[in-house]
């Protein structure tokens, strides 16, 4: 399974690379395949690219502010959760990702 998503917080700074991390650990921890993107204060990092988007099983949009390009997610199944939701509910947070694929 490959999971990509973004983090993004208000001030685009702690939440959205803690955020990040704590997906990461459980995706990787679940044997997955995935790329996290971040839109923080120092804009876009690890950016996913088409081939990202069109091999992903699923987008995980953990934010809590609009985001650039969300449009590049059309027509693949996407969980949208606060980004506080990934640091403190990781673990079920990706269960209802993977939900999604089914």
């Amino acid at each position: 399974m490959k999971i990509v998503g973004i983090t993004a917080c208000p001030t685009g700074i702690a939440h959205t690379y803690m955020a990040q991390e704590c997906l990461e650990q459980e995706l990787k921890k679940r044997g997955f395949e995935y790329k996290i993107e971040t839109q923080g204060s120092l804009g876009a990092e690890n950016e996913l690219d088409d081939d990202d988007v069109k091999d992903a099983d699923v987008v995980i949009l953990a934010v809590s502010i609009v985001i650039e390009g969300e449009d590049r997610f059309d027509g693949k199944p996407i969980l949208r959760v606060p980004v506080d939701r990934a640091i403190k509910d990781t673990a079920n947070l990706v269960d209802e990702a993977v939900l999604l694929t089914k």
